[in-house]
C-alpha cells in the first residue's frame, strides 16, 4: 500500500527519527510561531503519556466524547498502514491532500525540523484550523522531552501504566522512565494516573508535588474493576455501572477505567452515564487483541476449529497482559495457544518471551520487513522455558505451520509491523 503522505514527509523532512532525543525546543517553537502559534489556540487538550495502553485509553475517551456529541481531534502513534492514521481531525482521518498541504506550508517556514517535530506542528495547525471541542494528544516517546510537551496549558494530563521500553532513550529503570513520563505534568492541571509499580508511583507523586499538579491515582482517588459482567468505575463523587469494553483483555478494564476517570475529573465538560456507556461499548482500536474472523488469511486456522488474534504489543508489560488474556481464554474455552512472534531489533526479546511463554504451547518465530531480531534467536529463548518452538521464513508460512495443530489459538504479536501485515492479509 503506497503511503503518499509519508513519502512527502520523508522528502521534506527526512526519515522519522529524533523523537527520543533530548528535545531541542527552539526549532519547533520558531516553526509554530511562524505559523501563528496554533498550539496556543486549540480546543481543550488532554495530554497522554505512558508505556502501554495510551492508544486504547485515547480510543475510549474519544468514543465517550463523541457519544456525548463532541467533535474530537486526536494525534496518536504509531500508525498501522498509513501516516494519515495518526491525525484525526473532527472525527475523521485526515486526507493525503490536507496532510501534505500542512507539511508543505510548514516546510516553507521551517525546512530543518525533524520529521516527528513536523508531524506535531502539522497536527497542531490542522487542529487549530478545524473547529472541535477536544484534542486528544499522545506523546511520541517519554514525555518531558517529547515534542508534544510544547503544549503550554493542557486541560488534563493522563499517565497510563509505565513499564520498561525504549530504555536506550529513556533510561534503564522504571524510576528513570517515570521521570520522563511525569514530565508532562503542569501546575494546577489535574493529572489522572493509572495503577503503577512502587518505583514509578514514587516518582509520579514527587513530580506532581513539585509542580503542584492535582493528582488522581488509580486505587487511591478512583477505582475500576469488573463486577458481575459489568465495568464499575468509582470516584469520590460518582459511580458508573457500565458495559464491559468490546476491546478484549483484563488490561482493557484498566484502560477503560482510566479514560472514564479522566473525563470525570474537574475540567471543561460533564458527561452523562449514557455517554460513558455508549463510548465504552463502542470504542475500537485496531491490533489490540483483535480477532480475525472472516478473511482468507485466518481461514486455514478457522477451518481446523481454531482462532486467530492480532496484537501489536512488543514489550514486557504488554507480554504479561497478553499472557493473562490467553490464560482467561483457555479457562473459558479450553485450547492451547501458539504465538507467532516477530520483534524489532531494539526490543528486549528475552523479557517479552519470558513473560509470554508460560501461556503458550508453542512459539513460531518469524522475520519482519524492517530491522528485526533473528527468528532463531527468539526460538532459542523459548527453549529455555521448555516451550516447543519453530522458525518460519514468513508470516504466511507460520500460519501454515500453526494450522497443522488441532484447533489452535493463534496469537500474532511482537510488533505493529507484523500486526499490520496480518490485518492487511486478512482484508
Amino acid at each position: 500500500m503506497r503511503d503518499a503522505a509519508l513519502e512527502r514527509f520523508e522528502a521534506l523532512f527526512g526519515p522519522e527519527f529524533g523523537h527520543g532525543k533530548p528535545f531541542e525546543s527552539a526549532p519547533l517553537h520558531a516553526a509554530l510561531h511562524a505559523l501563528g502559534a496554533p498550539h496556543w489556540h486549540l480546543p481543550p487538550v488532554i495530554h497522554v503519556a505512558g508505556t502501554n495502553g495510551k492508544g486504547s485509553t485515547i480510543a475510549f475517551m474519544r468514543a465517550i466524547a463523541e457519544a456525548a456529541g463532541l467533535r474530537v481531534h486526536a494525534f496518536t502513534k504509531p500508525h498501522l498502514f498509513k501516516l494519515n492514521e495518526r491525525f484525526l481531525i473532527a472525527g475523521e482521518i485526515v486526507s493525503d491532500q490536507i496532510l501534505v498541504q500542512a507539511a508543505e506550508r510548514l516546510h516553507a517556514l521551517a525546512p530543518d525540523l525533524t520529521q516527528f517535530d513536523a508531524q506535531v506542528a502539522s497536527a497542531f495547525l490542522m487542529c487549530k484550523e478545524t473547529p472541535a471541542d477536544l484534542v486528544l494528544l499522545e506523546t511520541g516517546m517519554g514525555g518531558r522531552d517529547d515534542s508534544t510537551n510544547i503544549i503550554p496549558d493542557p486541560a488534563l494530563t493522563v499517565i497510563t501504566p509505565i513499564g520498561l521500553d525504549h530504555q536506550d532513550a529513556l533510561g534503564s529503570t522504571l524510576a528513570e522512565i517515570a521521570m520522563h513520563k511525569a514530565g508532562i505534568f503542569k501546575s494546577f492541571v489535574p493529572a489522572i494516573v493509572a495503577r503503577q509499580s512502587e518505583d514509578a508511583r514514587a516518582i509520579i507523586e514527587a513530580q506532581a508535588a513539585r509542580v503542584n499538579a492535582p493528582l488522581f491515582q488509580h486505587g487511591v482517588h478512583w477505582d475500576a474493576y469488573e463486577s458481575n459482567g459489568r465495568l464499575v468505575v468509582q470516584t469520590e463523587e460518582r459511580a458508573l455501572d457500565l458495559p464491559l469494553p468490546t476491546l478484549f483483555g483484563r488490561h482493557q478494564i484498566d484502560n477503560a477505567g482510566l479514560a472514564c476517570a479522566a473525563l470525570l475529573a474537574p475540567w471543561h465538560h460533564e458527561f452523562t452515564d449514557d455517554a460513558f456507556a455508549a463510548g465504552i461499548a463502542n470504542a475500537h482500536w485496531p491490533a489490540r487483541l483483535q480477532p480475525l474472523t472472516r478473511g482468507a488469511f485466518s481461514a486455514p486456522i478457522r477451518d481446523v476449529g481454531g482462532e486467530v488474534w492480532v496484537d501489536g504489543g512488543h514489550n514486557e508489560d504488554a507480554a504479561k497482559s497478553l499472557a493473562r488474556a490467553l490464560g482467561d481464554m483457555k479457562a473459558r474455552r479450553g485450547g492451547d495457544a501458539i504465538a507467532i512472534i516477530g520483534l524489532r531489533a531494539r526490543k528486549d526479546a528475552e523479557a517479552f518471551v519470558t513473560s509470554l511463554a508460560p501461556s503458550l504451547a508453542r512459539l513460531i518465530a518469524v522475520p519482519l520487513s524492517e530491522d528485526h531480531i533473528a527468528p532463531g534467536e527468539i526460538a532459542a529463548l523459548t527453549a529455555k522455558h521448555g516451550i516447543a518452538s519453530d522458525v518460519a521464513p514468513s508470516l504466511a508460512a507460520a500460519m501454515q505451520n500453526a494450522a497443522q495443530s488441532p484447533a489452535p489459538r493463534v496469537l500474532i504479536c511482537g510488533s505493529f509491523l507484523l500486526a499490520a501485515e496480518a490485518l492487511a492479509a486478512e482484508s
